[in-house]
């Protein structure tokens, strides 16, 4: 990808959603808040987002502690498989637990979810024409956070798996022109209370 500007990328796991995943929680909305309120000096160009409601919602919140910043929707910073490996791809020894997980897709987001994840790729990531440097925030969910931080650190598609991020947290790409992208930040919840902190892992994973 070529570009003549630096493109910092900011991606974003929707605030914490409720059991059915039709919105979000009070959790979820308190983190939402604080992470507008932590991006306000942030000199945002576009905040791109999902079209399911929990990433909508998220958006919306963001936007509220914002500047005149236009939030866009968009089935590209949406929920999808990026990318579907074959056994050969998986390392031995966990090739049988993710092949379970990924078991119930359907062949219809077998299909189009790569579809939309090189379109994803085509649209965040890289540097960017023109001489001023670029930064975009993208609410989004855990699988595409995984997808653009496994391309940025040139890993095997297939690691997306297994790369998970909290509801809230930030992770910073940064896109220099001539160079291999910089990961600055993953999973930072910096901006969140304790109590607020690691939903989306499961307890054992929380640290």
């Amino acid at each position: 990808m070529t570009g003549t500007a630096t493109r910092h990328l900011y991606l974003v796991r929707h605030g914490e959603a409720s059991p059915d995943e039709s919105g979000l929680t009070e959790d979820g909305r308190r983190q939402a808040t604080l992470l507008g309120q932590r991006l306000r000096d942030v000199p945002l160009a576009a905040v791109h987002h999902g079209p399911l409601h929990r990433a909508e919602q998220t958006a919306l919140l963001i936007g509220d502690q914002l500047k005149n910043v236009p939030l866009n929707v968009s089935e590209v910073a949406g929920d999808y498989i990026p990318h579907m490996p074959t056994r050969d791809e998986l390392p031995a020894d966990s090739a049988d637990f993710y092949l379970r997980f990924l078991a119930d897709t359907t062949d219809e987001e077998r299909e189009q979810g790569p579809v939309l994840a090189r379109r994803a790729l085509d649209l965040f990531t890289g540097p960017v024409d023109g001489e001023e440097d670029r930064h975009e925030l993208v609410v989004t969910h855990n699988f595409l956070v995984a997808w653009l931080v496994r391309d940025a650190l040139r890993a095997p598609e297939w690691r997306w798996l297994g790369l998970n991020y909290c509801n809230a947290a930030l992770t910073v790409i940064r896109y220099v022109p001539g160079r291999a992208p910089y990961l600055l930040v993953a999973n930072d919840m910096r901006h969140l209370p304790a109590e607020l902190r690691w939903t989306g892992f499961s307890p054992e994973a929380h640290i």
